[in-house]
């Protein structure tokens, strides 16, 4: 295929790359995707555009899109919004000449949840999601989904280009800076990722960072636990009450 091996999607509007038609979208970006489907089959230009067309023809919405194989066959998985008869969607898909077989799946958030997302320094991010993933476990054996991702990573260039990829990370809600010194464009990224509506939890370090961040925790593991409270639907934390605040 000539396109990139992973791309992301906003859900917002559907355009038919054939009628070049436009849907004003119903959804929005916090929601869940209803359908997630695997396509198999043939590798050649245009397999995409024959299938954004069965998609836009049932009024669907694309959240996102990752191609899985490529080369001599083609995987293409896809997460959706608002396809109303999905027997006929799926239907249709089958019936396009570049697909063999449609799979559905759960969705990435049904299986895993919202993401929160640990970076800086390897001992003080190994300590965070200590308190993160104990956190998250006992409000996933009641029902809620959340799962924690870690990155060990040093340098104001790397870290700021860690934070501001947050927002293109699906499912991403939280962010948790871990280390002893951080500033600089490291700010102005995290800044940049609270706009778009991303929770940022810093530990009290050096540097500008933890003054720009929604909350400040000084010992790890504790920011890790109230990070997860605070994106759990299962927990009672409003951090709205806790916000610029430094424990």
């Amino acid at each position: 295929m000539t396109v990139g091996t992973r791309t992301f999607a906003r859900p917002c509007i559907a355009v038919s790359l054939r009628t070049r038609a436009c849907y004003a979208s119903p959804v929005t970006s916090s929601q869940p995707p209803q359908l997630a489907i695997l396509c198999r089959g043939v590798d050649r230009a245009g397999v995409l555009h024959e299938m954004t067309s069965v998609i836009v023809r049932h009024h669907g919405y694309i959240a996102s899109v990752d191609i899985l194989e490529s080369g001599e066959r083609s995987a293409i998985y896809w997460e959706l919004h608002s396809v109303a008869d999905v027997d006929a969607f799926v239907r249709d898909m089958e019936a396009l000449d570049v697909v063999d077989t449609v799979e559905l799946f759960p969705t990435m958030r049904e299986v895993y949840g919202k993401r929160i997302i640990v970076v800086g320094g390897g001992a003080q991010v190994g300590q965070v999601a200590v308190g993160a993933i104990a956190e998250a476990d006992r409000h996933n054996i009641r029902g809620e989904k959340i799962s924690i991702d870690t990155i060990p990573i040093v340098g104001e260039e790397n870290l700021a280009a860690a934070v501001r990829a947050v927002v293109r990370l699906p499912r991403a809600v939280a962010l948790i800076l871990a280390g002893s010194l951080m500033g600089g464009d490291i700010t102005t990224a995290v800044e940049e990722v609270r706009r778009r509506g991303i929770l940022v939890v810093s530990l009290n370090m050096a540097g500008s960072a933890p003054k720009a961040a929604d909350l400040v925790v000084s010992d790890p593991l504790q920011a890790g636990v109230m990070t997860v409270m605070a994106v759990a639907r299962t927990a009672r934390f409003d951090i709205a009450r806790q916000r610029g605040r430094i424990y």
